[in-house]
């Protein structure tokens, strides 16, 4: 580019030089014109220099209105149609005056993307849960399509300390075989090859995004399932209600806290030692805000470490479990999930019309199983039906 100025530069001082020639001949001439021929090579010259604006302005892609700043060749064109030009080369006038304006700014000379812009790569969105509830109970393998387990439906127990000669009391016991069904959890997309093909790491984003997504799906399967086909049974579905036992209306002011305590009294009056309690984070924090008395928070008496627990118990900080409702047990006694297929994303072209149409289908899936071995080793509750219940009349 700067070449190219130094160019109109030179082109500029020829015109002004055969302006300076065709001026001094048109004084001396008796009839006041100019030599023909340099009014020509004048001309002519004009016609480049008019040319090669035209190229620069091109170049610089500029695009001025009548309102602004005007160029050096559409003052020169000016100049040339006012007849200011003609006026001089043939004696009546000594010059031709104009002026020329160049402020330049990014919104008025540059079209499109001119100043390419830095691109983050990647596609971000909103994170998911950090914790899935599968994570906290084990998880097996299957290659059939039922997980059948036999569980203990009752136990008649005689034992009894017994004299010598006495005869001993009868014990006996029922046994259940118990079918949990593998059922398919899934969601498929339909995308255009073109926009697979063009938009930068969009089969990752997918194979990420749309595993999370089903991954929430699990956890509200795993946790709220109603039981009926295609849902699992849920630990919720299963798990014992809340029962305040001795505690009922004995709690003065009974609180959130006090709930999940007689929750874990609960659990041990069955013979189970809770190791989670889930919660949604509205009901953990609002945990975190209640005060004493002397309106000191409790959280200082209750809440230990880095991962929250309450009495010893770890805390699950969880969006899988409604706001207003807890669950406490032993999540590593009383279930289990089973996968059939594990999730998977997969791509298919051959769907449908997608050879015909151009498209591709993305399948995300997953077929599971969940047993619900011992169900007293949950308890789950809603708070405000928990408080009413222990709440002193």
């Amino acid at each position: 580019m700067e070449n190219f100025k130094n160019q109109i530069d030179e082109l500029g001082n020829l015109i002004d030089s055969k302006l300076e020639k065709a001026y001094g001949q048109a004084v001396e001439s008796a009839t006041g014109k100019a030599d023909e021929m340099l009014k020509g090579e004048i001309k002519n010259l004009t016609e480049t220099f008019n040319a090669r604006m035209d190229e620069m302005e091109t170049a610089r892609k500029k695009q001025f209105e009548a309102s602004q700043p005007k160029s050096f060749k559409s003052s020169l064109i000016e100049v040339v149609k006012g007849g200011a030009l003609d006026s001089m080369i043939k004696g009546q006038s000594n010059g031709a005056a104009f002026e020329i304006k160049a402020d330049m700014t990014t919104g008025a000379d540059f079209t499109g993307e001119v100043i390419a812009a830095d691109r983050v790569a990647g596609i971000k969105f909103d994170p998911t849960r950090s914790l899935h509830i599968r994570s906290i109970i084990p998880v097996g393998s299957t290659s059939s399509d039922v997980v059948r387990f036999v569980k203990e439906s009752g136990y008649s127990d005689g034992s009894a300390a017994k004299a010598e000669g006495t005869t001993l009391a009868q014990s006996d016991f029922d046994l259940t075989a118990t079918d949990a069904n593998v059922q398919k959890i899934g969601a498929y997309f339909r995308i255009s090859e073109e926009m697979l093909a063009d938009t930068p790491a969009l089969a990752s984003y997918i194979s990420v995004r749309a595993a999370e997504k089903l991954m929430a799906q699990e956890d509200d399967q795993i946790l709220n399932g109603n039981g009926t086909s295609p849902n699992l049974s849920g630990i919720i579905t299963d798990a014992a209600d809340f029962a305040a036992g001795s505690f009922a209306d004995g709690i003065e002011s009974a609180n959130n806290f006090d709930v999940l305590v007689v929750a874990l009294n609960q659990l041990a009056l069955s013979e189970y030692q809770a190791n989670y309690i889930v919660l949604n984070p509205s009901d953990f924090h609002q945990i975190l805000l209640l005060k004493d008395t002397q309106n000191n928070y409790l959280k200082d008496q209750v809440y230990a470490g880095l991962q929250p627990s309450f009495m010893g118990v770890p805390v699950i900080v969880n969006t899988a479990i409604a706001a207003g409702t807890f669950l406490a047990g032993n999540f590593a006694q009383g279930s289990q999930l089973w996968t059939r297929d594990n999730l998977a994303v997969t791509f298919h072209r051959e769907d449908g019309t997608n050879v015909r149409d151009g498209f591709v289908t993305v399948r995300v899936q997953e077929r599971v199983a969940l047993t619900n071995y011992l169900p007293n080793a949950f308890v789950n509750g809603s708070f405000a039906t928990a408080k009413a219940a222990l709440e002193t009349p």
